[in-house]
């Protein structure tokens, strides 16, 4: 009750100030400076988003590691890239989703893009998360790290950078690691399991062994180095890889957690400016990205209990890599307007086994069995400025082959993407902005040819591709101490892809969805020490028809309303204390028939202090949940391999951190 009433009032506040909103840098998408600067609690990214942006939502699977929805969607129906370049996590289960293979230190801006305005990049299909990390500088210049908090988290990083006027390095390595956390309640992750067990006793085997009980939750290492060399005045290249190595993993709410996690991301481009009149800027980008992620049962009792004591702990080894090119042209069609064009390619392979430790039972049966996604697009986008309008237009061409070792059939998918987006200047202080588009995404191996341990086949192997078809909708107002923006948008999606828990086999089929919403967001400057930022986000997302053999139409994984509120007080010279706020009604329009279920309001209150001590050097101390809420973000869509009884259908839920202390101490040069 208390939750409701604090959320309540929070969401009162932000109606009352319905003529405010942060100032934005650019208005088809929202930008966050600063990422490495800001976020030094942890170096997840998907926490460091949810909180900063009301639309974007949690999906909680560990201490790390965690998965992002946007607008009511996820997976591969939103694109995450860094520096241009994908990546695809190893794990059917969201493990490892792209979000957690960079780390927040290593991040300079993140871009969020709503809707299917992007045709350079395939598989945009509701929106893409577009990740932008630290460049080399000339100077020599750096920073080290130091960050403990509560549950025994511990993070170190280091940064350097420097170089001359032609060649420039960047290198940087940070480690971290925590103890399980705690929730509200004062429950682990061992403690939540136990929990569980006492309403559902035939669950007994998931609980983790005695000797594991205690594990950390996750240790994790990673590595980034950048090269910039300017060849001449008009070509550049820039080289980057990125490596990280996270060990035992901890899923409280699966039944396997990662043995390890690694991931390498190579990155090259060249860049060529003023060739001449058919050419602006052409730049080429290779890219590289492979991930390592076996998933066991080794800490869990059931890998020594009477019943597996023939087959031993089960691991599931997955390997993901995905190799692309991309050529894009820039050219000036006249002083107002300007010409994108381009081509890109990639080979997407997906390859697991299951394997025991006995070498009897799964041994090598497939799970994603070595599926090649290969594709070639065609774009081409045009930016034409008016006095007081500018127009964008898009088009883009996609031919994908799917294709498995196994022996399910290949697909073919031929795909069409286009889109127009419009700004226009009303006033000074008020800017409109829309757009329709169409934007396609084709199946992913698992949905296509996934195979359960017993060898059962859960994916379907003629899925069609989905087509989002939406419309956008939106205002900004900009005065001398207050700022709005308020988009709506409303979205067709034909073939969407959906989990049918009622089936056996072929669990995943198509159907034609709507998903709605709009968001709200903004700041208000009181003084020059003391403003105020604010959001407020709602979906609303029904199938046409329902699910073969089911009742219900509400879409899973559509969050209710979530809000949030940040009230900034700059005390000295970039030192600011920050009190913030968020929370979410509750979650009631749920699809139970495939494992959702109602989920409490929630309100949640942080604070934080960034101390400038000058020279470089400067602390930041924190609270997270200060009044240590119980309280759960993540519902229990079946998609996920879950933690279930199999009748009751009544999911394991995992809960969020309670009260969380920490201090991050920085020097930079």
């Amino acid at each position: 009750m208390k939750k409701a009433l604090y959320l309540s009032m929070a969401c009162m506040a932000m109606v009352h100030a319905a003529d405010m909103t942060m100032e934005t840098i650019d208005v088809e998408a929202t930008v966050l400076e600063d990422v490495s600067g800001d976020e030094v609690k942890s170096a997840d990214l998907a926490e460091a988003l949810v909180q900063e942006i009301p639309n974007i939502s949690l999906v909680r699977r560990s201490g790390i590691a965690n998965d992002i929805i946007l607008r009511g969607q996820k997976k591969d129906n939103i694109n995450v890239l860094v520096d241009g370049g994908k990546i695809y996590g190893g794990c059917p289960n969201r493990m490892d989703p792209p979000t957690s293979h960079i780390m927040t230190n290593n991040i300079s801006s993140i871009k969020i893009i709503e809707g299917p305005y992007d045709v350079e990049n395939f598989g945009t299909l509701s929106g893409g998360v577009y990740v932008t990390t630290k460049k080399p500088t000339q100077d020599i210049s750096g920073e080290i790290s130091f960050n403990r908090g509560s549950w025994n988290y511990q993070k170190a990083a280091a940064t350097i950078s420097g170089g001359t006027e032609r060649f420039r390095l960047l290198l940087s390595a940070s480690t971290e690691s925590s103890d399980q956390y705690e929730d509200g309640d004062g429950n682990n992750f061992a403690q939540q399991i136990d929990n569980y067990i006492l309403l559902h006793p035939t669950l007994a085997g998931t609980a983790y062994q005695d000797r594991y009980r205690n594990l950390e939750a996750y240790d994790k290492k990673s590595f980034m180095g950048k090269v910039y060399v300017d060849i001449t005045d008009s070509q550049e290249l820039e080289l980057s890889y990125t490596a990280n190595r996270s060990d035992d993993v901890l899923y409280p709410s699966s039944k396997m957690d990662a043995l390890y996690d690694d991931s390498d991301l190579f990155n090259v481009t060249y860049t060529l400016s003023n060739l001449g009149d058919y050419s602006k800027e052409l730049s080429v980008l290779g890219y590289y990205s492979y991930v390592e992620h076996p998933m066991s049962t080794r800490y869990r009792k059931m890998a020594v209990s009477e019943m597996s004591a023939m087959t031993g702990a089960v691991t599931s080894y997955l390997e993901s890599s995905i190799t692309g090119v991309k050529v894009k042209n820039v050219l000036d069609l006249s002083d107002s307007a300007e010409l994108r064009v381009g081509v890109d390619a990639s080979t997407r392979n997906w390859d697991g086994l299951y394997h025991s430790q006995t070498g009897r039972g799964p041994e090598g049966k497939p799970n994603i069995q070595d599926v090649d996604t290969e594709n070639i697009g065609f774009f081409a986008e045009v930016e034409k400025y008016y006095d007081a309008l500018t127009l964008t237009a898009g088009l883009r061409y996609d031919d994908t082959q799917i294709t498995t070792s196994g022996d399910e059939p290949s697909n073919d998918y031929t795909l069409f993407g286009a889109n127009v987006f419009a700004t226009y200047d009303v006033s000074d202080t008020l800017q409109l902005f829309g757009g329709v588009g169409q934007s396609s995404r084709v199946p992913d191996p698992k949905e296509l040819y996934f195979k359960s341990s017993m060898g059962g086949l859960i994916g379907t192997p003629n899925l069609n591709e989905t087509i989002n078809r939406e419309i956008d909708f939106g205002m900004e107002n900009s005065y001398e101490n207050i700022t709005l923006r308020t988009k709506i948008f409303y979205s067709m999606l034909s073939d969407y892809i959906y989990y049918n828990a009622s089936k056996m086999l072929n669990r995943y089929e198509n159907v034609d969805a709507t998903l709605y919403g709009f968001d709200i967001s903004g700041s208000v400057y009181g003084t020059d020490t003391f403003y105020v930022d604010f959001g407020v986000a709602y979906q609303r997302g029904k199938k046409e028809d329902p699910l073969s053999t089911q009742h219900g139409t509400d879409m899973a994984e559509i969050p209710p309303l979530k809000a949030n509120i940040a009230f900034h007080y700059e005390y000295a010279d970039d030192s600011v204390v920050t009190l913030k706020a968020f929370g979410a009604t509750a979650w009631e329009n749920i699809d139970a028939e495939n494992g959702e279920q109602p989920l409490d309001s929630y309100m949640v209150v942080n604070v934080k202090a960034d101390h400038n001590f000058g020279n470089g050097f400067s602390l930041a101390v924190g609270v997270d949940n200060i009044f240590d809420r119980t309280y759960a973000v993540t519902n229990t869509y079946s998609d996920l391999t879950l933690i279930t009884d199999g009748t009751t259908k009544e999911v394991m839920l995992i809960n969020e951190p309670g009260r969380y202390l920490y201090a991050n101490a920085t020097y930079r040069f």
